[in-house]
């Protein structure tokens, strides 16, 4: 393949001997630049999977080693309303050309792909009166985007094809230069466009096994869930309707103690089957992006005081210390999805230590964060389980063989309502030696202003 010189008036050689040794040396380098400019197009193609930023790049790639373009502008057409919409575009504003819908046949861009030829326009004139079709919404846009900029002064248009398939349009600009690009760019630009469509098809394959694979673990995780849902609330229910029924039994006659015992295992379980109930609904409104934070001056240490005094009058084995520095800052936060945190950490502290023992809540306050951990004395976690432990329904297996009641949904809402206060939660366990869960809080907003102003008047 050889390629044309820049200079003006230049012959296609085609495999004509060229005796000039600075031309022929001039050739090489171009012939090579070229060629560099293909491997980095292959590379940005193989290496990032995104496509509006692989589309992005390869434009950009391109019109910056490309000589005879300055500007440059990639369409890919959706079959949905059969028009052609700007994916990427370099020397203009995207935001703005996004808005445009070009049908096929519509000014260059649209000729090229409905002819399915590559087309040059050589001079401000032909550009002119092959944009002349263009609809009046779609010119005031490209209006809207150029104000100020030089008018192109020769541009080429090549369709994207894969196959039997127009996926759609690159064209470069030279804005200062009539009769930039010649017939003898075309092998260069069309090797080009035929990477740029193995791309655009090949993210469209990634994209359609992501959605296939995304789509079967939601059918997945969905079918978890009904299997979960039944396998927790069928025990529940199971005592309810136990122990309802014997205290409807007429023939037999219950001592007081006894019916206060039934009565009392009754709301135990309809508590297990509201925390589900709860849990479910919290994280539908999480999913559907419907979480509301109402941040007030909080009180943490008196926040975990009443979580933990709430949860120790329903555990008879286990022990709760707190430790907390005086003078621990106020933070601005959402003091019921707090509450809901904190619940949350120690309801699990609860579930996976069984055998009772000590859960120490400790308050530190570092630099820009504080930051509360919950330790209990119980089974731990193996390194596969403490990975997944955030992860939507995953309920960690005790290693006791213990069946632990639960959603699997306590911990990843933990998470979401931490992470929306701008704060971060991990968790640090070993098989046999219990577990700690961590959530940290920014020291920032009108609180931690005002108490940072009290301290600067107090120096």
């Amino acid at each position: 393949m050889v390629y044309s010189d820049r200079s003006a008036g230049a012959e296609d050689p085609g495999h004509t001997l060229i005796s000039d040794p600075a031309l022929a040396e001039a050739r090489m380098v171009e012939r090579g630049q070229r060629l560099l400019t293909i491997s980095e197009l292959a590379k940005i193609s193989v290496t990032e999977h995104v496509a509006e930023t692989m589309l992005q790049r390869l434009l950009a790639c391109l019109v910056e080693t490309f000589e005879a373009a300055e500007a440059g502008v990639l369409l890919l057409y959706d079959p949905s309303d059969e028009r052609l919409a700007v994916q990427a575009a370099h020397g203009y504003d995207l935001a703005k050309l996004e808005q445009i819908r070009v049908a096929p046949g519509e000014a260059r861009f649209g000729r090229a792909f409905q002819t399915g030829q590559t087309e040059l326009y050589s001079t401000p004139e032909t550009i002119a009166a092959a944009t002349a079709n263009m609809m009046a919404a779609n010119r005031e846009i490209v209006v809207a985007t150029t104000v100020g900029l030089q008018e192109p002064q020769s541009a080429v248009c090549i369709p994207l094809i894969s196959g039997e398939t127009k996926m759609g349009v690159l064209m470069l600009e030279n804005l200062h230069d009539a009769n930039a690009f010649v017939h003898a760019d075309l092998p260069f630009l069309q090797t080009v466009t035929d990477l740029v469509a193995l791309s655009v098809q090949g993210a469209r394959l990634r994209e359609d096994f992501q959605s296939a694979q995304a789509l079967s673990e939601a059918n997945r995780l969905k079918a978890e869930l009904i299997s979960t849902l039944a396998h927790e609330m069928r025990t529940p229910l199971t005592s309810i309707k136990g122990y309802s029924t014997a205290l409807l039994m007429e023939e037999v006659t219950l001592e007081p103690k006894i019916k206060r015992e039934f009565l009392q295992f009754i709301d135990e379980e309809c508590d297990v089957l509201e925390t589900l109930i709860h849990d479910l609904l919290e994280s539908s409104i999480i999913d559907a992006g419907l979480l509301r934070l109402e941040p007030q001056p909080v009180e943490l240490p008196r926040l975990v005081k009443n979580v933990a005094d709430d949860i120790a009058r329903r555990t008879e084995i286990h022990r709760f210390l707190l430790d907390f520095p005086e003078h621990f800052p106020i933070l601005d936060a959402d003091p019921d999805r707090i509450v809901q945190v904190l619940r949350n950490l120690l309801d699990n502290a609860v579930k996976y230590s069984p055998d009772g023992g000590l859960i120490v809540v400790r308050g530190e306050v570092r630099e820009d964060e504080v930051v509360v951990s919950v330790a209990d004395q119980g089974v731990g976690l193996t390194p596969e389980h403490l990975n997944r432990l955030f992860e939507k329904f995953f309920r960690a297996k005790s290693s006791l063989g213990r069946h632990v009641v639960g959603s699997g949904l306590g911990l990843p809402i933990s998470r979401t309502i931490v992470e929306s206060h701008g704060g971060r939660i991990w968790a640090e366990s070993q098989v046999g030696e219990g577990t700690t869960l961590y959530f940290a809080l920014p020291l920032e907003g009108l609180s931690q202003e005002l108490a940072e102003q009290e301290e600067g008047q107090h120096e």
